[in-house]
């Protein structure tokens, strides 16, 4: 079965959530709340993930002008953000990454995000692989 994505679906989530830029303590906890919501959804929809991949960028843009300023988001720290929203240790993943000398790699910056990794985060986080990558 072919999941194909929906243009007016999503038009409806972005009318219910009303996605912005993100000025504010309280937007940001607010978006935070959203993404806490999507993340716990069992079977997102191709649109709920497009939404989800938004509302992380929003939130990593504010979180890195008011609390990290001089640095970029990268493909490690988004994926220290999603494991810290769910309470996982780098063990967790280690089906996904490989061997826990590739793990400790990649938490540590040591090492890139391979396609292969990335695409598998993608599948456990229910986002887009290009996240990692």
């Amino acid at each position: 079965m072919t999941f194909m994505f929906n243009p007016k679906k999503y038009g409806e989530l972005l009318s219910q959530y009303q996605p912005k830029l993100i000025r504010t303590e309280a937007e940001n906890d607010e978006a935070l709340a959203i993404v806490e919501t999507l993340m716990h959804r069992p079977n997102r929809s191709l649109e709920e993930n497009e939404l989800f991949a938004l509302l992380i960028t929003l939130i990593e843009k504010f979180e890195q002008e008011h609390y990290l300023p001089g640095t970029a988001s990268t493909p490690r720290s988004r994926l220290l953000f999603l494991m810290e929203q769910r309470q996982l240790q780098p063990a967790d993943l280690s089906e996904l990454l490989g061997s826990e000398d590739a793990i400790a790699a990649v938490m540590s910056g040591d090492r890139e995000i391979s396609t292969f990794q990335a695409k598998a985060l993608g599948a456990f986080f229910h986002v887009d692989p290009g996240l990692f990558i």
